[in-house]
């Protein structure tokens, strides 16, 4: 069974910046799309970045970019997803999810990824 570890959150301040991880593991197969979403309190989920197995297809929330980046290891397992000038606004519970199927341009939905991590917290102060 897939399992999703995050972690890597944490409180900071406005300006400040963060790497959250997400470690896989149950699996020896490689996942084809490993996507971040986060989820505001009393808010609903929300898209914030993806990227397919082999790198070369990145995306963002517009909310988001120039801001964060994703990247993974080079055994392409392990994802990162690095936030600088975090804002109050991006406070949230920080989830990974990946997808061991071709999911193409749906990266944006998260009914299409099979598996899903715990959450970590993000809180950034002003």
């Amino acid at each position: 069974q897939v399992q999703l570890a995050e972690s890597g959150g944490g409180s900071v301040q406005t300006g400040d910046s963060l790497r959250l991880s997400c470690v896989p593991s149950g699996t020896t197969s490689l996942w084809w799309h490993m996507g971040w979403f986060r989820q505001p309190a009393g808010k609903e989920r929300e898209f914030i970045a993806a990227l397919n197995w082999r790198g070369d297809k990145i995306y963002f929330a517009d909310s988001v970019k120039g801001r964060f980046r994703i990247s993974r290891d080079n055994a392409k397992t392990t994802v990162y997803l690095h936030m600088a000038s975090l804002k109050p606004e991006d406070t949230g519970v920080y989830y990974c999810a990946a997808a061991y199927e071709y999911i193409g341009s749906e990266f944006r939905d998260e009914r299409r990824y099979g598996y899903w991590g715990q959450g970590t917290q993000v809180t950034v102060s002003s």
